[in-house]
């Protein structure tokens, strides 16, 4: 399906964006410096659990704590109520933890109390202070401006009488990067939801999933361990939209390598992992990989963008380690976050991705990964689309050959409110599984 055949976003929605992005990513390096205006997640206790009963003992979902205050954005109130919930979920490792969802509550007018969407953030970041909670709390800092022009995206679903619940999907200790425990900590956001008498929505609500980019990584994962992790869930979910999706990460690492705006997520990346799942690849690095570690260990993507133009992993580690492949736990850490690997959605998919990555200065990538949008590889999300396709699953999959990253979330943005919508009227769901042309393989990188 061509993008023409689905439209694009309003003006003012693609202008309000725009300046948004661009302030963000033209603001002068002294704004990278964080504001706590409020008390940071750090050091606010209603982020720590203080029961007695042991969290291991606790069922994932489970509410521990509630507050309430206004939606801010960009630090200033809004008339809208949320209620804030820490609740009890799982980390990369299995381990149990804490985490914390935002519920944003339509005016009661228009509440409707049989719709739930929960919100996927792509704040994109390594440092705790910028995630979701804070920022609509009241905080405010560099990384967390991308919450306030998430507000645009949040909108139009309040206006229609939603509720929207937006986790923190990295958890507390902002583990970018590691895309199963993004889809648990969203499915046991949404349980809490589910299950808060202050939340306002009915336990059988029907619920969808949204997300692009950062956020399409926890609702794409969040849709593919739905029926084992959280059948309580999947059987309420009606449908999962998602852009710009990041299947394989070990492809992504390959295609920004050496990219003009996108290269400084490689460093981003060897800090997340390393974080998510407990891991030292510092031994593998040279002192410039050392020194950027140690400076990106707290950076948003905001951090990062068109700051690195030209890194490569050669650039960062030692030279018998001139290739990711050859660091053996980074083989064995990345060969569990591909898509597809886990499980299959039982409910319907909408999925949009780019093909355009020139835009942004990213070339086409090797044999087998090919081109993208500049940071996620279209091939592999073509890939992952066919795979749900033959398993039986109502995949529509639509390729904006001509736009990059953040041109297709324009794009993608307005067709995926329509999808979910008419998923939450009930109306049977579309899918053009025999169009969709094929893509990369997903097999995991041989070990040993």
């Amino acid at each position: 399906m061509r993008c023409s055949d689905v439209g694009g976003p309003g003006g003012r929605l693609r202008k309000l964006v725009v300046m948004v992005v661009a302030a963000v990513l033209l603001a002068p390096a002294s704004a990278h410096a964080a504001a706590y205006p409020y008390t940071s997640p750090a050091k606010d206790p209603f982020y720590a659990y203080t029961g007695e009963k042991p969290l291991a003992d606790i069922a994932p979902g489970t509410v521990l704590k509630t507050r309430t205050s206004k939606y801010h954005v960009a630090g200033v109130a809004s008339k809208v109520e949320a209620v804030q919930l820490l609740y009890r979920s799982t980390d990369q490792l299995g381990r149990p933890v804490t985490n914390v969802t935002s519920v944003l509550r339509p005016a009661a007018a228009k509440a409707d109390a049989k719709k739930l969407l929960g919100y996927m953030s792509f704040y994109d970041s390594l440092n705790p202070a910028d995630q979701p909670s804070f920022a609509i709390a009241g905080g405010v800092t560099f990384g967390g401006t991308i919450n306030a022009v998430e507000a645009l995206f949040v909108a139009p679903f309040l206006n229609r009488g939603y509720t929207v619940t937006v986790p923190d999907t990295e958890g507390q200790d902002a583990d970018f990067a590691a895309g199963p425990e993004y889809g648990m900590l969203s499915l046991d956001g949404i349980r809490a939801t589910l299950a808060s008498s202050q939340a306002g929505v009915a336990a059988d609500a029907k619920v969808g999933m949204l997300g692009y980019s950062g956020g399409a990584i926890a609702a794409q994962w969040a849709a593919e361990l739905a029926p084992k992790y959280a059948p309580d869930v999947d059987k309420l979910l009606v449908g999962t939209a998602t852009g710009g999706v990041m299947v394989n990460p070990a492809h992504n690492l390959h295609y920004i390598d050496g990219s003009k705006a996108w290269a400084g997520v490689l460093g981003m990346a060897v800090v997340g992992i390393a974080r998510s799942f407990d891991i030292d690849l510092q031994p593998y690095l040279n002192e410039n990989g050392q020194r950027l570690y140690t400076k990106l260990k707290y950076a948003s993507i905001a951090n990062v963008l068109g700051q690195y133009p030209g890194l490569t992993w050669a650039k960062m580690t030692k030279p018998e380690f001139s290739t990711p492949e050859s660091v053996p736990i980074y083989v064995t850490t990345v060969n569990k976050l591909i898509m597809g690997s886990y499980g299959t959605p039982s409910s319907p998919l909408f999925i949009g991705q780019g093909a355009n990555g020139q835009l942004e200065g990213t070339k086409p990538g090797p044999e087998g990964i090919g081109g993208g949008d500049g940071v996620m590889v279209a091939g592999d999300v073509r890939a992952l689309a066919r795979q749900y396709c033959d398993k039986g699953v109502k995949v529509q999959y639509v390729q904006y050959d001509k736009l990059s990253h953040f041109s297709t979330m324009l794009a993608w943005f307005n067709p995926a409110v329509t999808w979910m919508t008419r998923r939450f009227a009930g109306q049977e769901a579309p899918q053009n599984c025999a169009t969709i042309a094929p893509g990369n393989s997903l097999a995991p990188i041989p070990e040993g």
